[in-house]
């Protein structure tokens, strides 16, 4: 198995941001074909990606789905399939079971979008879901990717009682298909 040294850090980071594209927004723009719970046969991955000018080998893809911080990626048992773990726009069936979620979730975003939020809660936007954290750190982290980052908790208890479905991702990001305003706390600035 290859280190990560063996990599140029900007190839780990390039390569995974192409794998997100292709296994979670549009296959298509490599001619990839995914199975209905997102699943890509890792050896027509490799082919096209480097048909399309990706350089792609099996060592790289290892590597960067079992160092990836996000955990984005999964291998199936046999190492011949791989498929995002979540934030796909495009239907896929993950197979996740809907289970009662912590008392809180939290959600990172950027001060910017809080007016939106305040009047419409939380909407998947282009993705399926709306991703919700575990802890406060993953959600500022989260947040402060799209600009100065707001922390908003979810009072997911109280959804799950009122009867919204919750999915845990095999990443550890809990999915909902919406979050109403009702069920958020905003913090105080």
């Amino acid at each position: 198995m290859p280190t990560r040294l063996a990599y140029a850090p900007h190839d780990l980071v390039r390569t995974s941001k192409f794998l997100s594209f292709v296994l979670r927004h549009q296959p298509e723009a490599i001619g990839l074909c995914l199975d209905p719970a997102g699943w890509a046969d890792v050896a027509d991955l490799i082919r096209l990606a480097n048909a399309s000018g990706r350089p792609l080998d099996r060592e790289l893809l290892f590597l960067i789905v079992e160092t990836n911080d996000k955990q984005r990626f999964a291998l199936d048992e046999t190492r011949s399939r791989i498929r995002a773990n979540q934030g796909h726009s495009i239907q896929v069936d993950l197979g996740l079971v809907p289970q009662a979620p912590p008392a809180v979730l939290f959600h990172g975003t950027a001060s910017r979008f809080t007016d939106s939020i305040r009047e419409h809660g939380l909407v998947p936007g282009a993705r399926t879901h709306v991703h919700l954290s575990q802890d406060r750190t993953t959600a500022r982290a989260v947040g402060s990717r799209h600009g100065q980052p707001v922390v908003l908790s979810v009072d997911a208890a109280a959804m799950h009682t009122a009867g919204t479905e919750f999915r845990l991702a095999h990443n550890g990001v809990w999915l909902v298909l919406h979050v109403p305003v009702a069920f958020i706390r905003f913090p105080t600035l």
